[in-house]
């Protein structure tokens, strides 16, 4: 079964290049591509400020509201030249109210297409969109590096960054559909424990699995040589000719891969290629 409902939020103008990834998955997939146009007012964080003239708050609501109008329009000219399935939604919300309204519309979607997170272009609210989608959602997310287009080659070699974690192999479950119209698959395990369940035999169950599903499917195990997971499976993909990566997402806390940094957060900075993650 394949991606039937395909969920691309923008929270601000000229997010062109991530609605052409979105739109381009949905045509490949024969999916429904929902847009959600997303003002957000960042400038409270919704509580009262004693003192604070009533002025301050309604225009700063004014101005989400105008961004949230501007994006539709945008986004609106865009689709109408489009020959696939869409729909077209917007709201306005609080910074801090920003994961709940995501998180809704995230339950019911397949998959979450969005633009890299990080990065002096990236836009103000993307980092909380990405989380948003990935924890209260529930939703895989897709992640585009800037100047990247979902093109039809996009998914025919497929790199997997494998730890045996719950939250690799649900993102390799929820990664399936393309992980099956794949010409190759590679399962990358980096400097694996020999403690480890899976012994002496890393990636082998995995691999199994997927090769049931007639997925081309192999393993390379890779050792430690550069300073970050990271590092090893973005170079292991330039070797490979990968052209899109699937890894599990934030399997230590947010706030611990916030302060001392983790393969999640470190891949959402310096992906070269598109990353399908879920947890």
């Amino acid at each position: 079964m394949g991606y039937k409902t395909i969920l691309t939020v923008i929270t601000q103008t000229g997010q062109i290049a991530q609605l052409e990834s979105a739109m381009a998955l949905a045509r490949r997939e024969d999916a429904h591509l929902e847009v959600f146009a997303l003002g957000v007012d960042r400038t409270q964080t919704g509580y009262y400020y004693a003192g604070a003239s009533a002025y301050v708050f309604q225009e700063a609501v004014d101005r989400a509201m105008a961004t949230a109008e501007a994006i539709e329009a945008e986004m609106r000219e865009q689709l109408s030249h489009e020959d696939i399935r869409w729909s077209l939604d917007s709201a306005v919300a609080q910074i801090g109210g920003l994961s709940s309204l995501v998180a809704m519309r995230a339950r019911y979607v397949d998959l979450v297409v969005q633009t890299q997170p990080y990065g002096p272009d990236a836009a103000p609210d993307a980092e909380a969109v990405v989380e948003a989608a990935l924890f209260e959602g529930g939703a895989p997310a897709l992640i585009m590096p800037r100047g990247a287009e979902l093109g039809t080659t996009v998914g025919k070699r497929v790199l997997i960054g494998w730890n045996q974690s719950d939250e690799a192999l649900h993102a390799v479950r929820r990664a399936m559909p393309l992980l099956k119209m794949a010409e190759s698959v590679e399962i990358a395990v980096v400097d694996p424990s020999p403690h480890s369940p899976e012994g002496s035999d890393p990636g082998g169950r995995l691999c199994q699995m997927l090769t049931r599903h007639g997925v081309n499917a192999n393993i390379a195990v890779l050792a430690k040589t550069l300073p970050t997971v990271t590092e090893v499976l973005n170079r292991r993909a330039i070797e490979t000719g990968a052209d899109m990566m699937v890894i599990g997402a934030y399997s230590k806390s947010r706030l611990r891969e916030a302060i001392l940094g983790g393969v999640t957060r470190r891949m959402l900075e310096h992906a070269t290629l598109p990353v399908l993650m879920a947890r």
